[in-house]
């Protein structure tokens, strides 16, 4: 399955409607843009007309119910959204989100008709203790529901350990974890050559290019530097590049 690359921005708690003119003038025909911004902020980016995708940044596993300050994943797509991160690091050390959890939110999303993307990684300490492709196997086995497929399932690969620090894997990490990610998942499921694979963790316009460059790298979830149309750009011409 040859699916386009995928550069993902994750604005998290950054923005309001001033910041959706960053997004103008981003989009591609060779890959994949999405934006992930405040729930806030997704009808109102998806009702601008841009090129872009818009996700959200996490949702429910339940469809609907007395559960104050949650979003369930239709009412994501009801706004406007494609796509919805799920599982990200912050959510799990914040919220205390366990692998379990985030399955059921994907099989809502799938149900819902979202593109889910599922993050994983390991902290400073489970690296350093040599445990880091063990503790991205438990997350993927438990993470990733079996009806994940290539066409509505991404997996992000980030590091706790360089997320918003300005650290980032050296490319000999990166494609230990990436080649091991794309077994496990092969392992589990037919198309999972076609199951974009993403990077994160302090990617910028520096770095980018080497990072597209490593095998089983189909994109990037992005933070920071998406949240300025000057520092994406240069990330998505990258992936362009290697697309």
């Amino acid at each position: 399955m040859d699916m386009k690359k995928l550069a993902a921005g994750n604005w998290k708690m950054n923005g309001t409607r001033a910041a959706l003119a960053e997004v103008d003038g981003l989009g591609s025909d060779r890959v994949e843009v999405l934006i992930c911004p405040p729930a806030t902020l997704i009808a109102p980016l998806a009702d601008r007309g841009s090129r872009v995708l818009v996700g959200g940044q996490d949702c429910d596993a339940r469809a609907e119910g007395a559960h104050t300050g949650d979003i369930a994943a239709a009412q994501l797509l009801d706004a406007g959204a494609s796509h919805v991160i799920l599982g990200h690091s912050e959510r799990r050390a914040d919220h205390g989100e366990t692998d379990a959890q985030v399955a059921a939110k994907a099989v809502a999303a799938h149900q819902a008709g979202l593109v889910t993307i599922i993050c994983v990684g390991e902290t400073e300490a489970q690296r350093d203790a040599g445990e880091t492709l063990a503790v991205i196997a438990a997350q993927l086995a438990g993470s990733v529901p079996d009806c994940a497929t290539a066409t509505n399932t991404v997996v992000a690969y980030e590091p706790v350990w360089a997320i918003g620090t300005g650290r980032t894997a050296d490319a000999s990490q990166i494609a230990e974890v990436h080649g091991a990610m794309r077994q496990t998942l092969a392992a589990r499921f037919a198309d999972a050559d076609g199951m974009r694979l993403l990077y994160g963790g302090s990617v910028k316009a520096g770095n980018a290019a080497e990072i597209f460059a490593i095998p089983n790298v189909d994109g990037a979830l992005v933070g920071g530097a998406s949240l300025k149309a000057a520092d994406f750009s240069p990330i998505i011409a990258a992936l362009e590049a290697a697309q």
